[in-house]
């Protein structure tokens, strides 16, 4: 049977780790928490669970993720994000495999925003390759939005049930991400030599917002998927205003 390690980042996660790490007891062979130095109570947990804790610098989302991946002892390794946890399916579903994996496997991830469950407006099913050999996967993506890049030829298995992802606890946790973020953004933007034109300022957050809550039928999600859609037209206008803002600043790049 092939062992399957559960690698782990985090940084300031004691809402949200002690769930992550519940969901997986009894699916993995051994958990590796490599934390860039929370100052809340997450060491302690992962500790109190039984985690292997590695603690180490924050060096963006792609290598700090291939930099725990090498702690690895497993030939598996699933990697979850701290405010992730397995539903009660999908460790069904891994466990169902466990025995016999092959290649790597992909699993839909349902979101979580102020409570509620976001199933329309095209986060829904949001499918993520998690589960895959430690040798042949590798995170790739210098700021946001990093992809899990297997090596040529690897067979891709989709496994049922959700990766359940607890986001934005709040309105304003939520704004404050996307401030984070669209900057990130930006900056990938910039350095891709994307021009901030005034028609995508203009006309992006619009057509987010209507292919979302009316394309994708965000509506269905009530009260929480308009705000959820709202928001992310926000993001898209955010993320241009502050690539026009750096370019402005730098205008040889």
């Amino acid at each position: 049977m092939n062992g399957i390690s559960a690698v782990i980042i985090a940084y300031n996660e004691e809402q949200h780790i002690d769930r992550c790490l519940a969901s997986l007891k009894g699916v993995v062979d051994e958990v590796v928490v490599y934390d860039s130095g929370s100052r809340d109570a997450t060491q302690y947990i992962c500790r109190d669970f039984g985690a292997r804790l590695v603690i180490g610098p924050w060096e963006g989302y792609s290598n700090t993720k291939n930099n725990a991946n090498l702690l690895a002892t497993h030939e598996y390794i699933i990697s979850l994000d701290a405010d992730e946890a397995l539903s009660d399916e999908l460790r069904e579903s891994i466990l169902k495999v466990k025995p016999n994996m092959n290649g790597a496997y992909e699993f839909n991830r349902l979101n979580n925003y102020y409570g509620s469950w976001i199933r329309y407006g095209g986060f829904y099913p949001d499918k993520k390759i998690r589960l895959f050999p430690r040798r042949e996967g590798r995170w790739e993506g210098q700021y946001v939005h990093e992809e899990m890049i297997l090596t040529p030829g690897t067979t891709i298995h989709h496994l049922e049930g959700d990766l359940l992802h607890y986001t934005c606890k709040d309105i304003t946790e939520h704004v404050e991400r996307i401030n984070k973020y669209s900057e990130l953004a930006a900056r990938e933007m910039m350095e891709g030599h994307r021009v901030p034109r005034l028609w995508k300022i203009l006309f992006s957050p619009p057509a987010r917002f209507i292919k979302g809550f009316f394309l994708k039928k965000g509506f269905l999600d009530g009260m929480p998927g308009f705000i959820v859609n709202i928001l992310s037209a926000y993001s898209v206008a955010l993320r241009y205003v502050k690539l026009w803002l750096l370019k402005s600043q730098n205008p040889v790049l």
